[in-house]
């Protein structure tokens, strides 16, 4: 099974984004997670350039009583609380933890298609 979802966030730094996740489920399912990428080029502290996210649940902490709506509302919330602690983008988890208001605008920057710092991402609002 291979499916593609959009998180859409109403509130948070990603507000008015539209995300693109492709989801890859195994064989075996549930007693192993499926397999999530970010197809939508993201400036996000827990989503490396290349759609890797970086979510427990996906990892460790999946056990075989998840399901896929758990794995979107973990998307989802990652969007609406980034968390600079356990980061894929290094650079983005340290501006969020230095600088918030910086972090903002690196982010509406890039969710409109700009640049931040060398890399450019596409427009997803």
């Amino acid at each position: 099974m291979y499916f593609e979802v959009t998180i859409r966030p109403d509130e948070g730094y990603y507000r008015g984004g539209n995300f693109v996740f492709t989801f890859q489920v195994p064989s075996i399912y549930p007693h192993e997670a499926p397999k999530v990428k970010c197809k939508t080029k993201v400036y996000h502290p827990n989503i490396d350039l290349d759609g890797n996210v970086c979510l427990n649940i996906l990892r460790e902490d999946w056990k075989p009583v998840l399901n896929i709506n758990t794995i979107i509302y973990g998307l989802n919330y990652l969007f609406t609380e980034p968390n600079h602690e356990d980061p894929l983008n290094h650079d983005a988890a340290a501006v969020l933890r230095d600088n918030p208001k910086m972090f903002e605008s690196n982010v509406r920057r890039a969710m409109a298609g700009g640049y931040v710092g060398q890399t450019s991402f596409p427009r997803c609002m």
